[in-house]
């Protein structure tokens, strides 16, 4: 028989110890996301419609994108065992220097629209996490003073990293003189986006009759009346713009149209290439042979992206491209990869396969709409648990130490091959 008393109060004060509330509320909200998934939700909450669908949408039926995150879920991973890693290593060497974890910020334009921090929110979260931040060239914060956020960072340990991304304009010097304002600002870096001849078909923005710069609507300010701060942040600080090319002239839509040019070359890449002092890479690489031509060019290293689902939908996965295209160029030749990373787990995945760093876009922006700076750190807090975790459940202490032997890609879409698709052509 069980032996029955009368509960004692003071051991139930030892069981039961009542937790302290939280009277901030982003702290709190914060603290309480434990995914990006979560922050996502927090992001869509807090955010009006419009603004939150032009980060969280993509092209078309916006099936690359779903493919790119279904490819990390579809990752099975296989953990050595008694192999202890009580300790781990995330830190890795990128483009001539150091980052703390194997992923940095990727560019998005328009950051400001989303959270008015925007930018600085981003570059000062990097500089203290101690990884890059790359800035777009349709980013809302000027070149200048991105650099500025990044070097007067109060918790950086090490000099911040910035990089910056370049789409090659139908004024060629608008680009050129972008890019040498990038170098003299100290961006190390310089990613040469090469998947945007003509924008995607992005159809969440026409169907919420999204403009840049928002305009209101009966629609827009229903939609804002539950979000007050939203709109209070937006109307009361400065003017939402294109900031490092608010010197060039034209309308917002002028510059946007300007900045998709399909007529970009090798011819503009050695251009550019002659301007750059610094490291280049190319973003928005979607194939084998591209990759291998590249590597011959010179080029310090690919993106293996699809703007983020953004341009042409059912692209190439990047994800799915990664070990083919490691193995044509080499083990000497950077290669880096973005779209679809959402947890710690998909990064360790990609360095096992091949990736020498990672790029988040969304994942950094949810953690801006649901809490501004605070919630770019969340975000990055919460990347790096989990992959501190996973490198600990696989056996690993360092990056390094990662294999392709620990990843198995799941498949679910097969491709026809070649030959069986001449034969039925026939």
């Amino acid at each position: 028989m069980v032996q029955r008393q009368v509960p004692n109060p003071a051991e139930l004060l030892e069981l039961m110890k009542f937790k302290k509330p939280e009277l901030n509320g982003r702290k709190r909200r914060l603290d309480a996301a434990l995914t990006i998934d979560d922050l996502r939700l927090i992001a869509k909450r807090r955010t009006p419609k419009a603004a939150f669908d032009y980060t969280d949408g993509a092209a078309e039926g916006e099936l690359s994108l779903t493919r790119a995150r279904q490819a990390f879920q579809d990752v099975e991973f296989h953990p050595g065992i008694l192999r202890p890693a009580p300790d781990v290593d995330t830190t890795v060497d990128i483009l001539g220097g150091p980052s703390a974890l194997p992923f940095g910020i990727a560019p998005t334009g328009f950051t400001r629209l989303m959270q008015t921090e925007g930018e600085i929110a981003g570059a000062g979260a990097a500089a203290a996490a101690g990884i890059p931040f790359t800035l777009s060239t349709l980013g809302t914060t000027s070149i200048e003073g991105v650099r500025e956020a990044t070097l007067r960072e109060p918790e950086a340990k090490t000099p911040g990293r910035d990089w910056f991304q370049l789409y090659v304009m139908r004024d060629r010097e608008i680009s050129y003189e972008l890019t040498r304002r990038a170098a003299a600002a100290g961006f190390d870096t310089l990613q040469f986006t090469v998947d945007t001849p003509v924008a995607g078909a992005r159809l969440r923005d026409k169907r919420n009759g999204f403009s840049i710069p928002p305009q209101l609507t009966l629609g827009t300010i229903i939609n804002a009346i539950p979000r007050p701060w939203w709109w209070v942040d937006f109307l009361t600080t400065p003017k939402l713009e294109f900031a490092s090319l608010s010197t060039t002239g034209g309308t917002v839509g002028e510059l946007l149209d300007a900045a998709m040019d399909p007529t970009i070359s090798y011819d503009d890449l050695a251009v550019i290439r002659d301007i750059w002092p610094g490291r280049i890479v190319i973003k928005g690489v979607q194939n084998i042979e591209d990759s291998v031509r590249l590597r011959d060019a010179g080029v310090d290293g690919i993106v293996l992206s699809n703007h983020g689902g953004r341009q042409l939908d059912r692209a190439p996965i990047p994800f799915h491209l990664l070990p083919e295209v490691r193995r044509a160029v080499g083990d000497d030749f950077t290669v880096m990869i973005d779209t679809g990373i959402m947890n710690g787990a998909d990064i360790v995945a990609a360095v096992a396969l091949g990736a020498d760093f990672t790029l988040i876009g969304r994942a950094y922006l949810y953690g801006l709409m649901a809490g501004g700076r605070q919630g770019v750190d969340r975000t990055i807090a919460i990347l790096r648990t989990e992959i501190e975790r996973t490198m600990r459940l696989l056996g690993v202490s360092s990056l390094a130490e990662l294999e392709p032997s620990h990843v198995t890609q799941l498949t679910r879409l097969v491709p026809v091959s070649r030959a069986a698709a001449e034969a039925r052509a026939h």
